[in-house]
């Protein structure tokens, strides 16, 4: 029988006095001809711990597929651009190469693959190149795509907002009516009707309807403390985050209030996406890079 320190990241079997894997320069733990293979190995690209039965890190995504930790697409040759994939203190995480042809993100599908994200459909969305032009397609996903605000935009009525934690979707009220007596001419007991042209519907988990605000102005402010609309209790909202304003045309533009964490609107279909843009699929966050 062969002695050694067999490597948790690669299964590499290394010299008893060896410190560090000579193949991937991982830390190496004291083993034995009876020691017990580890139940959990070290993913080389965030270090988190992960279970050996798990194809992938739930943290970063990076394959570890029978002990070869490789990235789902490690091959750079020919890539046009890259998804950094952004961890939760802001820092990159590993990176996805683009090449020509379609690459599948998704929960169960496709080379940029998160099993352990819930709020990921099995097949969520497809990058692609389109002369020399790069593009996001939602693939009927349940929970869709959101980009992140780079200038003031001009959305539709329905359009769906992300600002921390709150999704919120922006709805044309339709013009106020007169109130009317009952058949014996008694008026319903009531709050008074204020004219508005707007209102912002938050929505809850399962799709339920949360706080429902309907302006007295024009212009909607949203954020933590101080605005029309507050969430005091979510910790990725800015004290002033975002705007919303009425439009004489039925549309409304939205705006960031330099929120440290940005304000993102939910995409529809096929969108072209640019070097710096940020987009959120389920629970992850990328950085599209174009190589120029």
């Amino acid at each position: 029988m062969t002695l050694g320190l067999v490597c948790d990241a690669c299964d590499t079997l290394s010299p008893l006095n060896a410190t560090v894997c000579p193949v991937c320069n991982s830390p190496l733990a004291a083993s034995g001809p009876s020691a017990a293979k580890p139940s959990v190995r070290s993913c080389p690209s965030c270090h988190s711990e992960v279970p050996r039965e798990h194809r992938f890190c739930g943290v970063c995504g990076l394959r570890l597929d029978a002990g070869d930790a490789r990235p789902t697409w490690a091959g750079t040759q020919g890539a046009r651009a890259r998804l950094i994939l952004v961890k939760g203190e802001g820092q990159d995480g590993i990176a996805f190469p683009l090449s020509e042809g379609e690459h599948v993100a998704g929960r169960l599908e496709g080379g940029l693959m998160f099993p352990e994200d819930p709020l990921l459909s099995p097949r969520h969305a497809t990058f692609f190149f389109r002369e020399n032009k790069i593009y996001v397609r939602d693939d009927g996903s349940k929970n869709g795509l959101f980009i992140r605000l780079r200038s003031p935009k001009i959305v539709a009525p329905g359009s769906t907002l992300l600002a921390g934690e709150q999704i919120l979707r922006i709805e044309a009220c339709p013009p106020e009516e007169p109130p009317q007596p009952d058949s014996e001419g008694t008026y319903y007991y009531s709050s008074p009707h204020r004219p508005s042209r707007m209102a912002l519907v938050q929505i809850l988990v399962g799709g339920e309807l949360g706080v429902v605000f309907r302006a007295r102005t024009d212009l909607i402010t949203v954020g933590r403390e101080g605005n029309d609309v507050n969430f005091p209790e979510d910790p990725f909202i800015s004290g002033r985050h975002c705007q919303v304003m009425a439009l004489d045309d039925g549309r409304f533009q939205v705006s960031d209030l330099g929120s440290k964490n940005g304000t993102y609107e939910k995409l529809s279909g096929l969108s072209q996406l640019f070097s710096g843009d940020y987009i959120f699929l389920g629970q992850q966050l990328f950085r599209v890079e174009l190589n120029v």
